[in-house]
């Protein structure tokens, strides 16, 4: 199998080289770049396979080369995992309504990190979920076409809001989903978002799935994944 093509974007030496032998370790080409306008000419000229994309760099920041990249249908499918500052939480949700797959937060073990791209590229490989395929996942079975819940070969019954959450989540484990990502696809975007909007009915959806409920993980500051 060829080797896929890594483009690092990160300005800080010492977290640069790090990340650039363990990538190359693991098997990938990387190119690096250090600013914003550089990894947009980059990725026009030879479409990687995956960016690792710091936030704070020098120029055209990291949130606007991801905007760029998502707003063009030709660089759109690029998954992008952002590396971003600890605690720099609104930025996290920013990137991730902006289209990036995945983050990373500073500081951050450069092992991890070769970890969390593996599985972005595990996932960005698999074919897309047919939205009406049954769903067998953690002792659940989702029937779209149904809207039928079972847990343990017991029907759950749930209302339509938990039952979406629920379908979003289990279509893609592992993937975190903002509240106002959610809700857009539940209710559409101009739907108003708040909190409550979307953890009230997790409550009532953790409540009836009994046990399969320590699946829907809450990432703190961001929204809601399945796990894997």
């Amino acid at each position: 199998m060829a080797k896929r093509n890594i483009l690092v974007v990160e300005d800080e030496e010492d977290i640069l080289d790090p990340v650039r032998y363990n990538l190359s370790k693991s098997g990938y080409n990387v190119t690096c770049v250090t600013e914003g306008e550089a990894a947009l000419r980059s990725v026009r000229a030879k479409t990687p396979d995956l960016i690792v994309l710091d936030l704070m760099l020098p120029g055209v920041d990291g949130l606007d080369v991801c905007r760029l990249l998502k707003a063009d249908s030709g660089t759109q499918p690029i998954p992008i995992v952002i590396l971003t500052a600890k605690g720099e939480e609104s930025d996290i949700v920013t990137g991730l309504e902006m289209g990036a797959d995945d983050y990373v937060t500073k500081p951050f073990s450069p092992k991890i990190l070769v970890a969390r791209i593996r599985a972005v590229l595990r996932r960005k490989s698999r074919e897309m979920v047919d939205e009406n395929a049954t769903i067998n996942i953690h002792g659940m079975v989702i029937h779209p076409g149904r809207h039928e819940v079972l847990v343990g070969g017991e029907a759950v019954n749930l209302t339509l809001t938990e039952f979406r959450i629920l379908h979003l989540l289990a279509r893609r484990p592992g993937w975190v989903f903002t509240r106002y990502q959610i809700v857009d696809e539940i209710r559409g975007e101009d739907y108003p978002v708040t909190d409550r909007s979307v953890d009230v009915p997790i409550v009532g959806l953790r409540k009836k799935i009994g046990e399969s409920s320590k699946y829907i993980d809450t990432v703190r500051g961001v929204g809601y994944r399945m796990k894997e």
